[in-house]
């Protein structure tokens, strides 16, 4: 089975290997052109990019696949096509040209969580379980035909980067478990029930900012989903304030000593440091305060740069 590959972060690249340890023809890769991450920096390459090149498979890039790559494809002639967060539109024109079509890995429970920040939104809604989804690409984002899933546990205290990790490799084994179904003539597809389809757009750095009027439990969630990127965020005396790990304070003395405290006000013992909330008290455990490296609270709390008192935000 020839296989042609579409992806461009490290995600991808768990489900790339996947394939070629388990000895699929992957017979070229298809990802986002070289780029520069910031002004007179080295121009790099994706993670796929990187990783193919490696094991010596043949790299095609494109600024816009549809415009560009359709006749590399159909000279490439490959059986089945795999997507996995590659980055661009795919034509129905190049849908058509393998044998088995196009398979996409989502890391989500399709169709919940449609586009591009399924791990981030189902950590910042709380949710308890998430997986991935193999199915048939589709002109309409995430809509297509279903042919697998794989669900697990989110973790109490798991973030974005941690979940990221183990859906990577999650990723891996269901495409792998796909392709068997494909190579059987087992493959069964069932369409996607469109009135669970949530989608969810791209995430930006201004969506990191905390709002100290919501509740312990959602600011909570939010900083989880996060983290590492683009980081929950507020400002302490002027200066960005982010902040990577964080719980519910269940301490009664804590609420009720801050019972009269305003939303994002601080209340800094020795070695332990909290915020009231619109809804609860959240408890500080790792920040990073502008221009230094992240650090315990503990840490933080003995160079004296949050005092009770203090607003946040």
């Amino acid at each position: 089975m020839r296989i042609l590959f579409l992806g461009t972060p490290d995600f991808a690249v768990s489900a790339l290997s996947a394939i070629l340890e388990n000895g699929y023809d992957v017979v070229g890769v298809v990802t986002q052109p070289d780029r520069k991450r910031n002004r007179g920096e080295a121009t790099s390459f994706s993670p796929v990019k990187s990783y193919a090149l490696q094991k010596g498979i043949e790299v095609y890039q494109y600024e816009s696949i549809k415009k560009e790559g359709v006749e590399d494809i159909k000279n490439i002639a490959p059986d089945v096509m795999i997507t996995c967060a590659f980055g661009q539109i795919i034509s129905q024109e190049i849908l058509d040209i393998p044998k088995y079509g196009v398979l996409n890995i989502h890391a989500s429970l399709l169709p919940k969580y449609r586009g591009s920040s399924p791990i981030q939104r189902c950590l910042i809604n709380g949710e308890k379980t998430t997986g991935v989804t193999i199915m048939k690409t589709a002109l309409a984002v995430d809509s297509g035909d279903i042919l697998l899933q794989k669900e697990i546990d989110i973790l109490p205290e798991e973030n974005a980067g941690e979940l990221f990790d183990r859906l990577a490799i999650l990723g891996g084994e269901a495409i792998v478990e796909a392709l068997g179904l494909l190579e059987k003539g087992e493959a069964k597809f069932t369409p996607q029930d469109e009135k669970l389809a949530t989608h969810y757009p791209m995430i930006s750095k201004e969506d990191g900012r905390i709002d100290w009027s919501a509740s312990a439990i959602d600011i909570f969630n939010k900083m989880r989903g996060f983290t590492p990127w683009p980081s929950a965020f507020t400002y302490l005396t002027g200066k960005l304030f982010k902040i990577s790990r964080s719980r519910v304070c269940k301490s009664e003395d804590i609420i009720d000593v801050m019972k009269d405290f305003v939303c994002g006000e601080a209340y800094a013992e020795k070695t332990r440091a909290f915020v009231k909330t619109g809804e609860g008290v959240l408890e500080l455990l790792e920040v990073q305060i502008e221009g230094k490296k992240a650090m315990d609270v503990s840490a933080f709390l003995q160079g004296g740069k949050l005092k009770s008192g203090e607003i946040l935000g």
